[in-house]
């Protein structure tokens, strides 16, 4: 589906990669993974032809329709909505808009041939049904069927972008490019994403820091480091453990050799002056300058480290909330909301997008007030607060790195304050910035040294993996991990809640639900993974429904989707056919008597690792094969 042939790419004497040569096929997704400023979005953009290549080139068979998430909703703010998601099946829409305007003329002049060939062209792309499916894929997305004619200026920022990715969605495309398309996504719609995404039939590219998303979507991963691009089997952690192998592996291999040459340098300092030893130590030599080591290059990626402490403990009790509510023009987010925190708990708050959880992390710490009801924090409590609009939490813009953090802790030497930044990847003149031009992730490095120097005892955050790469987040979870206050906080993010929350608060228009335990504990106790379960969409739909009223008329596939769903089928039983076809030859080899005296054991080893992956993508594959097999039948 797309070729790439010694590809690579510069920047102001930096190189991003080079030499890249790789295939991307139809029916496999691929989730593009790299530190920040490593060339993921710069992949993606050469993909597309968005930017041009230093070398190489990219080969897309010119038929095949791209489908790519852009960001730029600003030329549409007038449009209905419906209209900018139909809009991106481009030949379609025009096909169906010169119809109209063809109809208009009728009366005027009719050409009957122009509007056959435009009723074709409709008809073969399935242009009646198309309005149906921007609907349908608008409300997996969380845009209600109520706003779906509404102009796009009505919308938020981040619900402005959920309609570009479904006007992508929508288009039908061949491939699919996205660059990080569940940053304004909440849970359900996340879900949704997923689900859609595993009945693609076409290749689809993505650029995600989403732990669980990578693991739950990809069939590959493609890893922008060390100035290179490589694809690996398998989803995000079949990756982690592959590519740590490999490096290990690669490690011994240099360390192997460093032991050869240092046995051949020995020989030689102690025979090199005997004249009977002379010939097999100038031998030795002549081996060692036949060794080439490998350098290992430096990876990218650089992980930051967080490290947070409590000045003090707090008292027993941390927060109180008792009966708050809150409502914004009249529409009420919050309704007659309880719960106390108690020391040392670990509290995620979880829940749809608009159902109030940032608003409740507001009225805690005192940025809103509410319309009832209060908030109140306990004795020797010292909260610091990371907001999901963190920018807005530096102040000046003008403020260089340096000084910000140094007004944190103003009775510090200058060294400690650089050690600061620099566990946060502040180094050298980057220290130097200002604090207006720093992307969403620094930002968010910056303020979470800020509150490593501040110590508070109750650490409130609202969505703090947003800006963060894969790198970042990890990293944020060790030090959390560590921190011996207490935690309060919303994330969408399914890993990072899983690895942290000690106590789940889930709100929802049914009020809340209150869970002492982890997030597993949670979801054996609701039954249903509100993070992570089709369960999710199913109760969304449903109160959707509920507020309608009425019965729902159930309707099946139509039949390009039928089309799509058996050939994507197909493809998937002849995979698992190969995979199989596959581990039988590799069960052949480990079967033959001889095979483990004669076979060098690395070999051994990759074919005992190819097992595994093709056994993990079967299973992949079979779970898949169910569902299409459910939905097409």
């Amino acid at each position: 589906m797309i070729t790439v042939s010694n590809l690579a790419k510069r920047f102001a004497g930096q190189t991003l990669f080079e030499g890249v040569s790789l295939q991307l096929n139809e029916g496999d997704r691929y989730g593009v993974v790299g530190a920040n400023g490593s060339g993921k979005s710069t992949f993606l953009k050469v993909l597309t032809g968005e930017e041009g290549a230093s070398e190489g080139e990219v080969a897309i068979p010119k038929r095949a329709r791209i489908g790519v998430l852009r960001q730029d909703h600003f030329e549409y703010e007038t449009e209905r909505i419906l209209d900018i998601v139909m809009m991106g099946h481009e030949e379609l829409w025009t096909a169906m808009q010169e119809k109209e305007t063809v109809l208009a003329r009728a009366e005027e002049h009719f050409d009957g041939d122009r509007y056959a060939a435009l009723e074709e062209t409709i008809v073969r792309l399935d242009g009646y049904a198309l309005e149906a499916r921007a609907g349908e894929i608008l409300e997996g997305l969380g845009i209600a069927t109520e706003v779906h004619e509404q102009p796009l200026s009505t919308l938020s920022g981040g619900f402005k972008l959920r309609v570009l990715l479904a006007q992508v969605l929508a288009a039908s495309p061949d491939v699919l490019l996205l660059d990080e398309p569940t940053n304004h996504l909440d849970i359900v719609s996340i879900r949704w994403l997923e689900t859609f995404l595993e009945s693609f039939a076409g290749c689809s590219v993505i650029v995600s820091h989403d732990h669980r998303f990578l693991d739950n979507v990809s069939t590959h991963i493609v890893d922008v480091d060390y100035e290179d691009v490589v694809v690996y089997a398998g989803n995000y952690q079949r990756f982690v453990h592959a590519k740590g192998e490999e490096r290990a592996r690669r490690e011994r291999e240099i360390e192997k050799r460093q032991a050869e040459i240092a046995e051949h340098q020995a020989f030689v300092d102690r025979f090199r002056a005997k004249a009977t030893k002379a010939r097999q130590a100038q031998s030795k030599l002549k081996k060692i300058d036949k060794i080439e080591i490998e350098e290992l290059p430096e990876s990218s990626r650089r992980y930051p480290r967080f490290r947070f402490g409590q000045r003090r403990p707090s008292g027993r009790q941390v927060l109180e909330v008792e009966g708050v509510s809150k409502a914004y023009a009249g529409r009420p987010v919050l309704d007659d909301v309880s719960l106390v925190v108690g020391r040392g708990e670990r509290v995620a708050i979880i829940g749809p997008n608009g159902i109030g959880k940032s608003t409740l992390l507001k009225i805690a710490v005192g940025e809103v007030e509410p319309d009832a009801g209060v908030a109140e924090w306990g004795y020797e409590t010292y909260p610091g607060y990371f907001a999901q609009d963190h920018r807005a939490q530096l102040g000046n813009p003008g403020q260089t790195v340096e000084s910000w953090l140094w007004e944190h802790c103003a009775g510090q030497t200058r060294g400690f304050v650089r050690n600061q930044l620099g566990a946060v990847l502040f180094t050298g003149d980057e220290v130097e910035k200002k604090v207006g031009s720093l992307s969403g992730g620094e930002a968010a490095r910056l303020l979470f040294a800020g509150h490593s120097v501040d110590e508070p005892n109750v650490l409130v955050l609202d969505e703090p993996t947003n800006h963060l790469d894969l790198e970042a987040i990890e990293a944020l979870v060790e030090g959390l991990r560590a921190y011996d206050g207490t935690l309060i906080f919303v994330s969408h993010d399914r890993w990072f809640v899983g690895e942290l929350a000690t106590r789940v608060i889930e709100i929802s228009p049914a009020g809340i639900n209150d869970v002492q335990g982890s997030y597993e504990d949670y979801l054996a106790k609701c039954g249903d993974d509100h993070l992570d379960a089709d369960v999710a969409l199913r109760r969304a739909r449903e109160g959707k429904r509920g507020k309608k009223g009425g019965r729902e008329r159930t309707k099946g596939p139509s039949k390009a989707r039928k089309r799509e769903v058996e050939a994507r089928l197909a493809k998937v039983t002849a995979e698992i056919e190969a995979a199989e076809g596959r581990i039988a030859e590799i069960d052949a080899r480990f079967g033959d008597t001889r095979f483990y005296e004669t076979t060098p054991r690395d070999e051994i080893q990759a074919l005992d690792g190819e097992r595994e992956v093709l056994r993990g993508r079967v299973e992949e594959l079979m779970g898949e094969w169910e569902r299409l097999e459910t939905e097409v039948s």
